[in-house]
């Protein structure tokens, strides 16, 4: 379809009206005398980088945090963060290794807030294992809860 820069323009005051895609719809059969479907007027709004009044914002999905659901084998934690726990204060480092360490498809190293430092992997499975440098340590749910987001928010930046 193919409409004249007066038309596009005024399409645009439309939308800036607030008129509906319905609404436009029916605006173009009355001003421009064609015929177009709800979803070619949309195309057309969309051509034409505007967007309506009426149309819903998509939510952004919250990245769901990764949790070790089977048991640690020793040495390791198990993540199973505390539902209502605030995340930490962003005093957590996160590398991710160039090299996946053997056996992992995505390999690295995690300080959470108090300085302890662990190695951390995806296995082939995607089964997430963390190992601290100190045998029995346990961060704190706040710590495991921003570990998972920031490793969430990485891993998506890389393609994982």
């Amino acid at each position: 379809m193919n409409l004249t820069d007066t038309q596009k323009q005024k399409v645009a005051v439309w939308i800036e009206e607030g008129m509906s895609l319905a609404d436009i719809q029916r605006q173009i059969v009355a001003d421009f005398e064609l015929n177009l479907t709800y979803m070619d007027t949309r195309f057309l709004v969309d051509d034409l980088k505007l967007t309506p009044k009426d149309a819903p914002e998509e939510p952004k999905p919250e990245p769901a945090p990764v949790q070790e659901t089977e048991t640690a084998p020793a040495g390791e934690a198990a993540l199973a963060p505390d539902e209502a726990a605030a995340p930490a204060s962003g005093n957590l480092q996160l590398t991710v290794d160039m090299l996946a360490k053997p056996g992992t498809i995505v390999s690295g190293s995690v300080v959470f807030s108090d300085g302890k430092k662990a190695a951390w992997y995806l296995d082939q499975t995607g089964r997430l294992g963390v190992t601290a440098e100190e045998e029995g340590y346990r961060p704190s749910p706040a710590d495991v809860q921003s570990f998972q987001l920031a490793l969430d928010k990485e891993l998506a930046g890389r393609g994982f």
